[in-house]
């Protein structure tokens, strides 16, 4: 699944408010990250106490998400938090690995519980190393077409990669592919736009894995699908595009230039669309007057009070992202009715 964009779940209304020092970094984290994390439920330690100290963050990964409890002690608001991994992370142990090794990069290492950015640099350092420990696992199978993709697209930035277990069926390994450049602004595209998150598009790929050293038979092609962040499907619906076929022998190298290149005049073409839909909406001023109620940044939507005889109504203009290769959908509504 795609990350949301969502910042944060509701916050259960039993839970007594986190401890002032806690909810700081908290905050902080919340509105200076450019992840979409998410926080689940949060809690005391103690049984009656006054302030919550800990809290459930979960944390996109491979276009989902990991769960990871921060455990703070309300008592002792000067020390680091306690980080409890998911289920599926017994191998993943980054904060011993740091101790044994006596290193002192880790923001842990240069804690300071009065500033705010604790929590931040702590989230993103584990969801790095968490990465890297990901992709060391997958370097480890035992799959050739696996180890040759690794070999010629792990360097490209911000893509990630991690194991798929599965009960019924051989394992796999997906990949998640950041399309066009990673620096690629979206809200440039339309002016006034309200996304605080960087809006991302990416190419899942997954592979079976055969568990044999050699290309001995054609592998079976992987299953791909295209994903972006929720919030981009009001300017560029990703459902709509058509993926290049995967031929015989392909490989991820070769197949991510083309569909590049189709996404970028895709993309050109959508911010166009924005243009096309305002000049609809803007003729329609001499016809109808001006729009009682009009989309200002996308221009998806627009309402119109019409008349006609005695009738007096509401016309609803919804204008869809293909257009004007697809003509707007009317519906009439009677201002006299209430619906």
């Amino acid at each position: 699944m795609s990350p949301s964009a969502d910042a944060a779940a509701p916050v259960p209304t039993s839970s007594p408010p986190l401890a002032p020092l806690v909810a700081a970094q908290l905050s902080y984290l919340l509105s200076h990250s450019k992840l979409p994390i998410r926080v689940g439920q949060i809690w005391s330690g103690c049984h009656n106490g006054r302030h919550s100290d800990r809290f459930t963050l979960s944390i996109p990964f491979c276009l989902d998400y990991v769960h990871w409890d921060f455990v703070y002690n309300a008592l002792s608001p000067m020390v680091a938090p306690d980080v409890v991994f998911g289920q599926d992370d017994e191998g993943f142990q980054p904060l011993v690995d740091y101790a044994d090794a006596g290193n002192d990069k880790s923001c842990l290492a240069r804690w300071d519980y009065r500033d705010p950015r604790g929590l931040f640099a702590l989230v993103h350092e584990l969801r790095e190393l968490y990465i890297e420990c990901h992709k060391k696992q997958v370097a480890k199978v035992d799959d050739a077409r696996v180890t040759f993709e690794l070999s010629t697209v792990l360097t490209k930035e911000g893509i990630e990669v991690c194991m798929v277990p599965s009960a019924d069926r051989p394992d796999e390994v997906k990949f998640a592919v950041p399309l066009l450049d990673v620096d690629f602004n979206f809200n440039k595209l339309v002016p006034g736009c309200p996304w605080r998150l960087p809006q991302k598009i990416h190419l899942q790929v997954i592979f079976p894995i055969s568990r044999s050293s050699s290309y001995s038979s054609v592998p079976s092609a992987p299953r791909l699908k295209l994903i972006s962040t929720s919030d981009l499907k009001s300017l560029f619906s990703v459902e709509d595009v058509k993926l290049p076929p995967w031929s015989n022998g392909m490989c991820l190298a070769e197949y991510l230039p083309a569909l590049e290149e189709s996404l970028n005049l895709l993309v050109v073409e959508a911010s166009a669309s924005i243009g096309a839909r305002r000049r609809f909406i803007e003729a329609l001023a001499p016809t109808f007057g001006r729009p009682i109620e009009a989309d200002p940044i996308f221009c998806r939507r627009a309402t119109v009070l019409s008349i006609s005889g005695v009738f007096t109504f509401l016309v609803h203009f919804a204008i869809p992202l293909q257009f004007p290769k697809q003509q707007p959908i009317l519906t009439l509504q009677s201002s006299q009715v209430t619906i």
